[in-house]
């Protein structure tokens, strides 16, 4: 399949909703915006839509104005809206904070295993020595974007280094899955499961990091290895529906939107990166399978809750997945928003206008 076919007044519309839906929502300078308000400015990216971009600088300016809280590695994840912020506007403002956040996560964070970041979520949870696959967009990439935008080779080799430990002690070498997480005083992966928004993670920032790491780096084939093997064994789990299970290798686990909508994107982005449409019949089964999962009022459905490390397999398939998150806003928006200027995309709205037109019969 050459082409992903798609209606892009119909695309078009699912994101304007779903980002009218995210500024319904009320959150903190933590990850969940961190993620939500990323889609949103992919979203200002895709489609030119001034509001969105509006939105964006008014939240930011208000959390400004009130002084941001004790950063964590998951609240970082803030700084990739700071740097589209000041991309698009120039405030340096917007640089600054994101410099802060830079700046703690070369000096402050918590480190073990030769620099690898211990995951954070909050000030009130604490995992000692252990490593989650979701460090790899809130922190990684972030480190990656910044260290590129400002030409900070410190900040750079420190993102790659993140997703290098990350592989080192998540990726399976059998199934090419990454685990959700690797604790390092027991030398574990805990429950070894492959959780679909954890592999989403890897998938899309490694992806995206393709097109922003040059390809004389050493860095480059480590990570273009790692996401290629991953994705041959990812799209192979992919549902006949055209979603994955929220535990990627058991099918009867529920199908789970936003680690759903984070691969489909990672899909896209590597196909972009290597130059060919190689996964296109994959994500052209995405399209019509999130866009399903959009409410009327802009609601991305079906959407996994906070996961933590869980104990076994059972207990990822009874994390709930009935209520609005964050996270599922903006990896939903992320995907649609890739779509529409996606190298290998048609749009049939025209088509589908015309023969609807052709269809009208006139009575005098």
């Amino acid at each position: 399949m050459k082409y992903v076919t798609i209606n892009q007044t119909e695309i078009e519309q699912a994101i304007d909703r779903i980002v009218a839906r995210t500024f319904q929502m009320d959150m903190t300078w933590d990850w969940p915006a961190g993620v939500a308000f990323y889609g949103v400015g992919q979203a200002y990216l895709a489609t030119g839509e001034s509001k969105y971009l509006e939105q964006l600088q008014a939240w930011i300016d208000e959390q400004l104005e009130d002084g941001i809280p004790p950063l964590t590695v998951n609240a970082v994840s803030i700084g990739h809206t700071l740097l589209t912020l000041y991309e698009q506007t120039k405030s340096e403002r917007y640089l600054e904070v994101a410099v802060q956040m830079a700046e703690f996560l070369r000096t402050d964070a918590v480190r073990f295993a030769d620099g690898v970041f211990q995951h954070t979520v909050s000030q009130n949870y604490d995992f000692p020595q252990q490593a989650w696959v979701d460090t790899m967009f809130m922190a990684g990439y972030f480190l990656v974007r910044i260290g590129t935008l400002l030409r900070r080779d410190d900040w750079l080799e420190d993102g790659l280094l993140q997703y290098h430990a990350h592989e080192r002690f998540l990726q399976d070498r059998e199934t090419n899955l990454y685990y959700h997480g690797w604790d390092h005083i027991a030398l574990n992966n805990m429950s070894a499961v492959y959780w679909a928004r954890g592999n989403s993670w890897a998938a899309y920032t490694m992806s995206e990091a393709l097109h922003i790491v040059e390809v004389t780096h050493p860095s480059y084939m480590k990570m273009y290895d790692s996401l290629r093997d991953q994705l041959s064994s990812i799209v192979r789990l992919q549902s006949e529906q055209g979603l994955w299970h929220t535990v990627l290798n058991d099918p009867s686990a529920y199908e789970e939107t936003s680690g759903s909508a984070g691969l489909a994107a990672g899909l896209i982005r590597y196909n972009e990166a290597i130059g060919a449409p190689m996964y296109n019949k994959y994500i052209q089964k995405s399209v019509h399978a999130v866009l399903s999962k959009i409410s009327n009022n802009g609601t991305v459905l079906d959407v996994s809750a906070g996961t933590a490390v869980m104990k076994d397999a059972d207990g990822y398939k009874g994390v709930a997945h009935q209520r609005i998150q964050g996270w599922g806003q903006g990896l939903a928006l992320v995907f649609l928003s890739s779509l529409l200027n996606y190298k290998w995309v048609k749009d049939n709205s025209q088509t589908e206008l015309t023969n609807v037109s052709n269809d009208v019969t006139i009575e005098s």
